[in-house]
């Protein structure tokens, strides 16, 4: 027997046995902690394996201390989190899920959440942008997306205008679209070539490509797996990785690479990081209960330290020097829309 159909047998047994307390699930359970306590002591959220570092070291750990409960993380991709809703549907295993938010709103269409704001407390404190679709996930965590650059080669660039400059010839490295922080640089090409909102930049892909395009003397490569990428970053060869996640560049730079990461005047986005409730999902008063932990403001500033992130929680303060850095929203369901055009369009037109 495989490890999620042993599980999810376990947690079917599990959902009879916590009809009664799923019943009562809201605002009220979480202020009743003798009343969780006394449910079953294992629960299963799905996420992202890049995130086992610090849900291993932080969250869970928090959690299970408090609630005297054991918490499973299964580590993998959004897509797969999601296959894992599509085929238990009616007999759920999970409890939660962490994703990407595109793959949210095909989650939400198919019916496999369920909304937040009335059963996690925490939720009320979060900052303008980070809940979508009336509550049905919200962003944890908004890794930013900025200009890492090599300090040995050039100074802070202050524009996502600067990659542009001749001067950087066959010096500026890419994220490709398969990553999504490279679709964020589309976004940014067509504002810096029309000048209209980032919202209705967000719209216009042909000013995208346009402008892209002019970017190609400069581009040394795109990358589809960053390792390469900030190898060469790092060693001088590139001077500045242009979409690059705060998470990536700033643990490198934790760790003595001789790189910094620029937050462009502009103004920028975050990398999207939702949660979510699985609908009729196990032991749902427990799931809200992680998720409203996981907003705390004091989970919050712990994970935003350990993954050089921004919180989402309003009373969290940013870190130095990022307390008026602007996170542009963007139009997910847009994405979702249109991507696979995009990525053959940019395989057709940048390709070096």
């Amino acid at each position: 027997m495989t490890e999620p159909t042993r599980l999810a047998l376990r947690h079917s047994s599990l959902n009879r046995r916590g009809f009664l307390a799923a019943s009562l699930a809201g605002a009220g359970i979480l202020a009743a902690p003798a009343i969780v306590r006394a449910q079953p002591k294992e629960m299963v959220v799905g996420g992202a394996s890049s995130q086992q570092t610090w849900t291993n070291e932080i969250m869970i750990p928090a959690f299970e201390k408090k609630y005297n409960i054991k918490v499973v993380y299964e580590g993998t991709r959004s897509l797969v989190n999601l296959e894992k809703m599509q085929k238990n549907k009616g007999s759920q295993y999970l409890s939660l899920v962490q994703m990407d938010d595109p793959v949210m709103i095909t989650a939400v269409a198919e019916g496999l959440l369920t909304p937040l704001p009335k059963v996690v407390p925490n939720a009320a404190s979060l900052k303008p942008g980070v809940t979508h679709m009336d509550g049905m996930w919200v962003n944890y965590l908004q890794p930013w997306v900025g200009i890492a650059y090599n300090t040995n080669r050039m100074a802070a660039p202050a524009s996502w205008a600067e990659a542009y400059d001749p001067k950087y010839k066959s010096r500026v490295i890419l994220p490709g679209l398969q990553n999504t922080e490279g679709v964020m640089n589309l976004f940014l090409a067509s504002f810096l070539k029309t000048g209209k909102p980032m919202a209705e930049a967000q719209k216009d892909m042909d000013a995208a490509f346009a402008k892209l395009k002019e970017m190609k003397p400069n581009l040394l490569m795109a990358y589809t797996q960053e390792g390469q990428a900030y190898n060469l970053l790092e060693q001088g060869e590139a001077f500045m990785v242009y979409g690059s996640i705060s998470t990536l560049a700033l643990a490198r730079k934790a760790r003595g690479a001789p790189i910094e990461l620029a937050a462009p005047k502009e103004g920028t986005f975050s990398m999207p990081s939702g949660v979510a409730l699985v609908k009729d999902g196990p032991m749902p008063e427990m799931a809200a209960a992680y998720i409203d932990l996981m907003l705390s403001p004091e989970i919050q500033a712990q994970l935003a330290a350990a993954t050089y992130a921004l919180p989402t929680n309003g009373k969290v303060p940013a870190p130095a020097g990022l307390d008026k850095l602007v996170i542009h929203p963007i139009d997910w369901a847009n994405v979702s829309a249109n991507r696979a055009s995009w990525v053959t369009r940019w395989d057709k037109e940048m390709s070096l």
